[in-house]
């Protein structure tokens, strides 16, 4: 990197990027029959992808290429993987009154789930249980755009797990338990929601049909949870996540042949979590690898084709006059919202970098509250759109196979984010950051 200069970085060479993020923004809209198949968005991927790799390779710029692929996608990829792969052997079933009391409660602890097994786990676990729970209510849209603004994106800022961002900034350096100090954002955030929600639930609750009141009260089953063994396996996620790294074990600094000691760990609880979880599980959780899949193969057209864009911005920061932490924060959110907030956030972290600011109070190598304002709106801005972030689209996909019929991408906006999400943000925004 410090062999670069700003001509050698061409504009040009990160179009193949911009038009990754705009496949995925803009092939469900208009294409979706197209998208639906998953070796599609693979060949999309490794289309956009080979100019780059190209270009990198003729450039001098392998060893970016390398380290992105290694360090970044690798640990990505494994990480999502087991989480998605232990919590799709939990199968929480049941059905109790939906009053807004026991609804507020569910998505109150998706709240604190979130940041444990990861926004994507702990949405699809409480999904199709809130769907069961409000089955015979007539109003429930609400639930759901609640539950993707809460369990799906804004429960999870607490820990590296609870979303792909904060990962990302913990592969940079952040340690694990900093993001602890996000807990007023969370709390504020997540408390307002709640309340927000609460509200709204009992309105719509005291509209319900008494007809429907009455099949409610009259379909009871308790909360069951099967696949508890799990839980075992997800606690050796966050411990590996939490303790493998090299703050604590210096070998993985100085010795290559131990660099992947974090992710062997995670993929052996991942392992032992299909082993020891019976088929028949997974089934009744409608468990398929098509979301990981999905997953796995779009990023890693974002992974390469985003190589360019890091490097022009770590070169060019000076010049884009982001430089405030309000600035940080709102492009940042943005971004989140349109594009994808994974790599909006690594590619504000490389922004960040390029001021080549070394004083102060720095963690992941850039001031500890610009960190803070990145990782606080990929996080929460990830919630403005369907797109912003993986599991929302999934959340989306189980409410509308179970009957429910959701807003579409613009609907979304104008009916829920826009009035109820973003003004909270702006208070997070003008409270602590």
């Amino acid at each position: 990197m410090e062999h670069t200069t700003q001509a050698e970085i061409s504009l040009l060479s990160i179009l193949p990027f911009v038009l990754m993020l705009l496949s995925i923004a803009l092939f469900p809209l208009f294409w979706n029959h197209f998208w639906e198949k998953n070796k599609n968005k693979l060949y999309v991927a490794i289309v956009l992808s080979i100019p780059v790799i190209v270009y990198l390779l003729i450039n001098g710029f392998s060893h970016q290429l390398i380290h992105t692929m290694l360090f970044d996608y690798v640990p990505f990829i494994i990480l999502l993987g087991a989480l998605f792969t232990i919590t799709g052997g939990i199968v929480l079933t049941g059905d109790i009154q939906a009053k807004p009391t026991i609804n507020t409660l569910f998505l109150g602890i998706g709240a604190l789930l979130a940041s444990v097994m990861g926004t994507t786990g702990a949405a699809m676990l409480l999904i199709r249980p809130v769907i069961q729970t409000n089955k015979e209510r007539t109003f429930k849209v609400h639930t759901i755009l609640f539950f993707i603004g809460i369990i799906a994106n804004c429960g999870g800022l607490l820990t590296p797990l609870g979303d792909p961002p904060l990962f990302m900034m913990y592969l940079r350096g952040a340690p694990f338990t900093w993001f602890f100090h996000l807990v007023p954002e969370w709390f504020f955030t997540n408390a307002l929601l709640l309340i927000i929600y609460f509200i709204v639930d009992s309105y719509f609750y005291k509209k319900e049909p008494a007809s429907a009141i009455v099949r409610d009260e009259s379909n009871i089953r308790p909360v069951k949870i099967q696949g508890k063994r799990n839980f075992i396996f997800l606690i050796g996620v966050v411990l590996s996540v939490a303790f493998i790294n090299d703050q604590y074990i210096s070998l993985l600094k100085s010795n290559h042949y131990f660099m992947y000691l974090r992710e062997a760990a995670i993929v052996l609880m991942a392992y032992l979590s299909i082993l020891f979880t019976p088929k028949l599980l997974r089934t009744s959780n409608n468990f398929t690898w098509h979301p990981i899949e999905e997953v796995a193969y779009l990023f890693l057209g974002i992974f390469i084709t985003m190589v360019p864009a890091l490097l022009y911005l770590e070169l060019n920061a000076k010049h884009l006059g982001v430089q405030s932490v309000s600035q940080f924060y709102y492009y940042t959110g943005l971004l989140s919202s349109f594009l994808d907030n994974t790599p909006t956030a690594v590619t504000f972290h490389s922004l960040a970098l390029g001021l080549g600011i070394t004083t102060g109070n720095l963690v992941a190598g850039i001031p500890e509250l610009l960190l803070k304002a990145i990782s606080t709106a990929a996080v929460f801005f990830g919630s403005m759109t369907y797109i912003g972030n993986g599991p929302n689209f999934m959340v989306k996909a189980v409410a509308e196979e179970n009957n429910i019929k959701m807003p579409d991408f613009f609907s979304y906006m104008f009916k829920f984010s826009l009035i109820v999400l973003l003004p909270i943000f702006i208070l997070v925004q003008l409270l602590f950051i």
